[in-house]
């Protein structure tokens, strides 16, 4: 499978190609700092981008990343990198303020298999992400499942999509149609 064809490549460039520039941005699950860098460079000289996670190793890592590409340096306190459940976004910023809020559920890859985000936790936080979410903002969700982290998370946010008011929000959920083994599902919510 080529670069172009993997989930986090595709979700990053529908986030380029919708998203306004220089606002606020939440990465919900930063894990390695993939989407959390993708932000910054979305934040410019202007914006700014929260990012959140339950494990130390997921900061670690990220911070990591963000020094690499010289974002911490660039942003300063424009960037802020919380150990803390994503469920409590709605603690650090104003509702209809934000552009994109990024969420990859499953497990950190490299890390503990055993810690992983979960179905009631999950539904919760993107709840309340839609409320943080300003009109012509967007959310992107990489849902993974099977192997470690089973079915029940993706099927329960999946059936918690479809209750959404289609006046107030386009859902867009995409499909690996041709691929076996239960591949991760790429979803797109824009608030009207």
């Amino acid at each position: 499978m080529g670069k172009k064809s993997q989930i986090t490549y595709w979700c990053h460039e529908i986030i380029r190609a919708q998203a306004a520039r220089g606002g606020i941005y939440i990465d919900a699950t930063m894990g390695k700092g993939n989407d959390t860098l993708l932000l910054c460079e979305l934040a410019g000289d202007a914006g700014k981008v929260i990012a959140f996670d339950i494990q130390k190793m997921a900061l670690e890592e990220t911070e990591k990343l963000l020094k690499k590409e010289n974002k911490i340096e660039q942003m300063g306190e424009r960037v802020r990198l919380i150990q803390a459940s994503h469920q409590y976004m709605d603690q650090y910023v104003n509702p209809e303020s934000v552009d994109v809020i990024c969420f990859n559920f499953g497990y950190l890859p490299g890390g503990d298999h055993r810690i992983s985000t979960k179905a009631d936790t999950s539904i919760e936080a993107i709840g309340k992400g839609l409320e943080l979410l300003k009109s012509g903002g967007m959310m992107s969700l990489c849902i993974y499942s099977g192997g470690d982290t089973g079915f029940e998370e993706k099927e329960r946010i999946l059936a918690y999509l479809k209750t959404l008011h289609p006046r107030e929000y386009t859902v867009i959920c995409n499909y690996y149609f041709n691929r076996e083994n239960h591949p991760p599902i790429p979803v797109f919510i824009f608030k009207s």
